[in-house]
C-alpha cells in the first residue's frame, strides 16, 4: 500500500506537462504578436499609442506562458525529479519556493496591464479603478507572502562536533 500511495506522486506528471506546453503556446503567440505589431508599425503608420497597448498585451500572454513555465517546473521538480537541470533562481526546493517565485512573476503581469490600461486611450477612466485594484492586490500578495514565509535557519548544527564532545567527555568520567 505504500509503494502505491508512493507512486501517485507521478499523477502530478500531466499538469506539470500540460502547464509547460500551455507556456509554450501562450510564448509562441506573443511573440507572433509582437512580430505582427513590427509589421504593422514599420509598414502600415500604426499609431503610437495602440502599438504600445499591443506590444504589453503580447508582453502580457509572454509573462503568463512564463508563470505556467514556472509552476510546470516547480511541480515536475518537487514531485517527480529534484535533479531537473533548470537555471539556479528556477530551482525549487519546497512550495514556499514556488509560491514565491509565482507572486513575483503576477506582479510583473499586475504592472504590465496597469501600465496597458493606463496608456490606453480609450480606458483612461479606468485608470484609477485600476490602480487602486493593482495596488490592493499586490499588497495583499506582499502579505501574504511575508505572513507565509518560513524563518530562515542560519546553519544546521554539525552532529560529529557533538558527538566527539558527548564521547570527551565519557570518557574522562
Amino acid at each position: 500500500m505504500r509503494k502505491i500511495l508512493g507512486l501517485t506522486r507521478y499523477a502530478v506528471v500531466v499538469p506539470a506537462l500540460a502547464s509547460m506546453v500551455g507556456a509554450l503556446l501562450l510564448m509562441v503567440q506573443g511573440s507572433i504578436a509582437i512580430i505582427e505589431v513590427v509589421y504593422e508599425a514599420a509598414f502600415q503608420n500604426a499609431y503610437l499609442k495602440i502599438t504600445i497597448v499591443d506590444v504589453l498585451t503580447a508582453v502580457d500572454a509572454i509573462l503568463l506562458g512564463t508563470v505556467l513555465l514556472v509552476i510546470g517546473y516547480g511541480l515536475y521538480e518537487l514531485f517527480v525529479d529534484d535533479q531537473l537541470e533548470v537555471p539556479r533562481w528556477l530551482e525549487v526546493k519546497d512550495l514556499d519556493d514556488l509560491k514565491s517565485k509565482l507572486i513575483g512573476v503576477v506582479v510583473a503581469i499586475i504592472s504590465v496591464v496597469f501600465v496597458g490600461v493606463f496608456v490606453d486611450v480609450n480606458r483612461a477612466s479606468e485608470v484609477l479603478a485600476y490602480g487602486l485594484g493593482a495596488g490592493a492586490l499586490v499588497a495583499g500578495l506582499a502579505l501574504f507572502a511575508y505572513a507565509t514565509r518560513k524563518p530562515k535557519t542560519d546553519a544546521k548544527p554539525d552532529v560529529t562536533k557533538t558527538k566527539t564532545i558527548t564521547k570527551g567527555t565519557a570518557s574522562k568520567k
